[in-house]
């Protein structure tokens, strides 16, 4: 079995590509590559990577692949389209010759319409992803989870993970609410959950390891040990902690678990649902 990060990104900083680093995200503001990722990856006895898209184009899927013939770290692809366009299906059709692309995702959490998962349009490019094959990442803030559910009971079937646990307001300990709204979607059989991007919804660099324990404690009552994969979010999880500190957060927390219980959340759920 090959230990997998799920969730982390490359880029080639441009600022109008880029568009989501703010004034405080200076540290983003350059280039990451594989090669700087394989060194982190090997520190942690990690053997691969999902790559995820940070760039709402087609463009971005064809900059993922080529960074993977660079190297063999990148086990699969988490690209882009346009769920929404009327030659969705051909674009689908078209992805297909790329085995490394895994699925595909949207920035909902920053769209202003709050509603903009249930529009028809996009209701119908997620069927159509189905219908292909393909997973969909679910990137929300918690006040998108009770959207989250209608769509996934209008897409029984589909493949869906939730990205970074729906960026609960950590900094806060807020949690009620986010518990409640996420056992409806857990409770979903189809739905995977990736324990990641928990540093960035705290105090950056002012968090301690107990600041997590609630959050992960709760996911994993409601997912299980079959349905959470480790996720990075390298490098934006650099905002707060470097790779190695995110990465000891989930290993001391899940070193209490039995054997065949880290290796589904270190590889073997990942492997499973991107069909790596």
């Amino acid at each position: 079995m090959e230990r997998i990060d799920s969730h982390q990104h490359f880029w080639n900083y441009h600022p109008s590509k880029h568009v989501w680093m703010n004034d405080d995200m200076s540290v983003l503001k350059k280039n990451y590559g594989p090669g700087d990722l394989k060194p982190l990856l090997d520190s942690c006895n990690l053997q691969g990577c999902v790559a995820v898209q940070a760039n709402q184009s087609e463009e971005e899927n064809h900059f993922l692949l080529g960074l993977s013939k660079q190297s063999n770290i990148i086990k699969g692809i988490v690209g882009w389209v346009d769920l929404q366009a009327t030659d969705l299906e051909e674009r689908l059709a078209y992805y297909k010759q790329f085995k490394l692309i895994k699925g595909f995702r949207h920035v909902i959490h920053d769209e202003p319409d709050i509603d903009f998962m249930l529009r028809p349009a996009f209701l119908n490019g997620i069927k159509t992803l189905k219908n292909s094959g393909y997973t969909y990442d679910i990137l929300i803030f918690d006040v998108h989870l009770k959207n989250t559910l209608e769509l996934l009971k209008k897409n029984p079937e589909q493949r869906f993970v939730i990205d970074h646990i729906a960026k609960p307001d950590i900094r806060n300990k807020k949690l009620n609410d986010w518990k409640e709204d996420l056992s409806a979607v857990a409770a979903m059989p189809d739905v995977y959950c990736k324990i990641s991007g928990m540093v960035t919804e705290t105090i950056w660099k002012g968090w301690k390891q107990d600041d997590f324990t609630v959050y992960m404690d709760t996911v994993v009552a409601m997912f299980g040990t079959d349905r959470i994969m480790f996720g990075s979010d390298w490098p934006v999880c650099t905002l707060s902690g470097s790779y190695a500190e995110v990465y000891n957060i989930v290993h001391n927390y899940f070193s209490a678990f039995t054997d065949a219980e880290q290796d589904n959340f270190f590889g073997k759920n990942a492997e499973r649902f991107y069909q790596l």
